[in-house]
């Protein structure tokens, strides 16, 4: 979450109206994130999050994006949702960009996770997955294996000046994915961003799973790769077994992974560290200075998706069965 579009005390009121969610009492932005302005909203009806979409998300993309959280919550899943206006739709426009107003959700992301809550995080995926199943509305993953290639070439002439011999490494390894992708793995609704900012805890209970604004329709397995990524590495960037062991058995007490998921669990997490590399090497590259994006290192995922080179099977990640 961030904020890249200011409001006005006025604006917001007379937003306000179009909801029947009280009266502003006071209103701050939230500086985290990348893709949206965000605001923590207090009313005389309690507290709320406004959410301001910017011009990297495509507003054809957000009745899918609202209403799988929807979807979601009346299957039982933790997550924030939707008001609707009074005129019965969920979108607005503030500041000349669309808005929604969403529920506020109690808790608060972890900045060391361990293996308890990795547990936790893999049985909410699971949970996610399967409560996901019968959504109407389909979206493609743009940021799955047909669109690695697209954004490579936007950075590929000047990869090698964040590491020497960079452009060879991610050519060859576009060529080996795009090559080997699975193409017939169970699928349906993904998460496809679960970082640990976008999962709640209250203590050690997970309280709910936030920002649905990169999920689409994608394989299953491969949603469980981007956590293992995301989860399961320290700070010096080594694998931490008892947390890849522990979110995989908080998947599989909801939802087992069959043989093929399995077997192709190594080749999706490799792909899912060169979808992190290569966005972050574009912002690392393109972001000219004083841009509001907030940069990340691309090497950590380059050392991530070289480790995945590595593993053989899912046991290496930390499967007991």
């Amino acid at each position: 979450m961030a904020v890249y579009t200011d409001i006005t005390e006025d604006d917001l009121a007379r937003f306000l109206t179009n909801y029947e969610a009280g009266t502003l009492l006071s209103y701050k932005g939230i500086a985290e994130g990348v893709e949206n302005s965000n605001f923590l909203l207090h009313t005389t009806k309690g507290a709320f999050i406004l959410t301001l979409y910017e011009k990297r998300v495509d507003p054809k993309d957000l009745p899918f994006f609202l209403g799988l959280m929807h979807h979601l919550a009346d299957r039982g899943l933790n997550c924030p949702l939707p008001l609707s206006r009074k005129d019965g739709e969920l979108l607005g426009e503030l500041s000349g960009r669309p808005a929604a107003m969403i529920t506020f959700l109690e808790g608060m992301w972890l900045r060391k996770p361990a293996a308890k809550h990795c547990r936790e995080v893999g049985r909410a995926l699971a949970e996610m997955h399967v409560a996901g199943a019968g959504f109407q509305l389909t979206r493609k993953n743009a940021l799955s294996v047909d669109g690695w290639r697209p954004l490579w070439d936007k950075s590929a002439a000047r990869a090698d000046e964040v590491e020497a011999g960079l452009q060879d490494e991610i050519a060859d390894e576009l060529d080996f994915l795009e090559s080997h992708w699975p193409k017939t793995l169970p699928h349906g609704v993904i998460h496809a961003d679960l970082f640990p900012d976008n999962v709640f805890f209250i203590g050690d209970q997970l309280s709910g799973l936030i920002d649905f604004y990169f999920a689409c329709n994608d394989t299953y397995a491969y949603d469980v790769s981007v956590c293992i990524n995301a989860w399961c590495f320290e700070k010096d960037g080594s694998f931490n077994m008892t947390k890849g062991m522990a979110l995989l058995d908080g998947y599989e007490q909801v939802r087992p992974l069959n043989g093929a998921e399995l077997k192709s669990l190594p080749l999706l997490a490799r792909g899912s560290a060169l979808r992190f590399f290569l966005t972050r090497l574009y912002d690392w590259l393109m972001t000219p200075p004083g841009a509001l994006v907030v940069k990340k290192d691309p090497l950590e995922y380059l050392k991530k998706l070289r480790f995945h080179r590595q593993v053989k099977s899912a046991e290496e990640y930390g499967l007991v069965r």
